[in-house]
């Protein structure tokens, strides 16, 4: 990793950019899929699936033979593990749940809000380099508490044209039973338009690379909703001379092997803890089986020494990481004035491993800085709040003056009118 000393402000939006392509260099790709798709279906979906997958699909959706395969396939253990993190993801966003919001705002005049599931969403699992059933979990446990009545997950088969075990298991035990073989750019395009295999859905959720992003992006100008832009995976660490060195460079290197363009950020005050991270990145690298990604992924990604908590504290709300540790002898201070980012992990044991899978909270969540806008996904991304508001005699007669003045000022008669009539009818 690259050591940055003491940088000026005006320097970090360069230090700080992240090793993706803009939408406009793939948005052109995108659109001739997107258009292809439209018109050919899923003779197009296949095309594509080809192309990129390297692997022919005939009959896209698994069946129920292939699900009860894949369930003998996954070991006692991992589907133990699966259990116990779907119950604490569970936990998590059931509490969320909140009631129906009612209020009287004026005598006769009632205005209230509930939540509405979104009937009909698409769930995207990655599943290039390495399957991520956890992902799964973390989309499907939410649409099903939500109530979302149509659920439909896609997924890239892998080069014998078969989905991954877990996946499969996770999903039927979450009780998604409409599973695709298609990825990529072309999965999003067909949850976008529909397909004669494929339903179209009024929301597109999950994580993915550059193009799965800017395809996500791109959808929404045929008027699909997604959850949030989702790209490679990002983790900033703040830590000083408390910080566990080996559990630092275990944490940026956890990240580093998702995907060669993945970043990893440490800030820090401390030149010792920067270089004992350092020596430690190097040393563990050599051992894991994907330490060719991770390579790729640390020539990306940068040490930064600062010289106070102030800089520390300003250069993580700029950057807005997607994943942020915090390992601090004072962590408290920091974090109650961090406005930015997408998930925080705080003290030397909690690893942003256990986010990603089973201490509850959701690990899709906005990258590429989009953390200063968008929240992560939770409960109410699977749903949509309506008012509602009832007046009464009394309540039109309360507040109907006011409408009719305000009605008037903006030259709008038709709606003065409106009030107008019912007060003439109740005098």
């Amino acid at each position: 990793m690259k050591t940055i000393k003491f940088p000026k402000r005006k320097e970090w939006s360069e230090i700080l950019k992240r090793p993706t392509q803009s939408l406009k260099d793939i948005e052109e790709t995108v659109n001739q899929i997107f258009e292809d798709i439209k018109r050919n279906g899923d003779e197009a979906v296949q095309k594509y699936t080809s192309l990129f997958d390297g692997v022919t699909i005939n009959d896209l959706l698994v069946t129920d033979v292939e699900f009860k395969k894949a369930a003998t396939e996954v070991s006692n253990g991992l589907k133990a593990a699966i259990e116990l993190a779907k119950a604490n993801i569970e936990k998590f966003h059931k509490a969320q749940k909140t009631e129906k919001i009612f209020i009287e705002t004026t005598a006769g005049v009632s205005c209230w809000q509930e939540k509405k599931p979104i009937e009909k969403v698409g769930l995207y699992i990655p599943g290039g380099t390495a399957p991520l059933f956890s992902t799964v979990l973390m989309l499907a446990i939410p649409a099903k508490i939500a109530g979302c009545k149509e659920i439909i997950l896609c997924t890239p088969p892998n080069s014998d044209g078969k989905i991954a075990n877990e996946i499969l298991y996770a999903a039927e035990l979450c009780g998604i039973n409409k599973v695709y073989k298609v990825g990529g750019i072309q999965a999003i395009a067909a949850l976008s338009f529909g397909t004669d295999a494929i339903s179209k859905v009024y929301k597109i959720f999950g994580p993915g690379n550059q193009y799965v992003t800017a395809a996500k992006q791109i959808a929404i100008k045929y008027g699909i909703a997604i959850d949030m832009p989702a790209g490679p995976s990002e983790l900033m660490i703040v830590a000083d001379n408390s910080a566990n060195a080996s559990y630092v460079a275990s944490d940026l290197l956890s990240q580093a092997e998702h995907g060669v363009d993945s970043q990893v950020i440490l800030v820090s005050t401390s030149k010792k803890i920067i270089n004992a991270v350092n020596v430690e990145v190097k040393n563990q690298l050599t051992d894991l089986p994907r330490s060719e990604i991770a390579s790729q992924a640390i020539k990306n990604s940068k040490s930064i020494l600062l010289n106070n908590n102030e800089e520390v504290l300003d250069i993580v709300n700029e950057y807005a990481p997607e994943h942020l540790i915090v390992c601090l002898d004072d962590n408290d201070d920091l974090i109650k004035s961090i406005t930015n980012a997408g998930s925080v992990f705080i003290g030397n044991y909690t690893p942003e491993s256990a986010g990603d899978y089973a201490s509850g909270t959701n690990h899709t969540l906005p990258t590429n800085g989009y953390a200063k806008a968008y929240s992560g996904v939770n409960l109410d991304s699977f749903t949509k709040a309506i008012t509602f508001q009832k007046i009464s005699k009394e309540g039109i007669k309360n507040i109907g003056p006011s409408i009719e003045l305000m009605a008037e000022a903006e030259g709008l008669q038709a709606h003065k009118n409106a009030v107008t009539l019912r007060l003439k009818d109740l005098k």
